[in-house]
């Protein structure tokens, strides 16, 4: 578990752009689960009282899992695509204590 990448990504998105933006962001956390074996785990949610705040879980197997990602054609077209509807994105490293999921049935 040492060479994980486990980090928190903390986004703000232009509100008037908001339901563009989750359509990005719903095709670019199905595609890596379907397609990549490396990342392990992409979870996002926004908070209810400012659903434009968006926090993104985001579990990569290794450093190379993680910069495979990164170079993806899906990543690649979500970073273009959502570029302007992103007005702050902060990249928080975590030590993960315990990640833990019951199978969803």
């Amino acid at each position: 578990m040492d060479q994980q990448i486990v980090r928190i990504a903390q986004l703000e998105i232009d509100p008037e752009q908001l339901q563009a933006y989750l359509g990005f962001l719903k095709e670019e956390i199905e595609a890596p689960i379907r397609l990549e074996p490396g990342v392990i785990m992409l979870h996002a949610t926004a908070r209810k009282d400012a659903p434009h705040l968006i926090q993104l879980l985001e579990v990569y197997a290794s450093p190379a899992a993680y910069e495979a990602h990164i170079a993806s054609p899906h990543f690649l077209k979500y970073k273009t695509g959502t570029m302007a509807m992103v007005r702050a994105l902060e990249l928080i490293e975590v030590d993960p204590i315990l990640l833990a999921a019951k199978p969803t049935a």
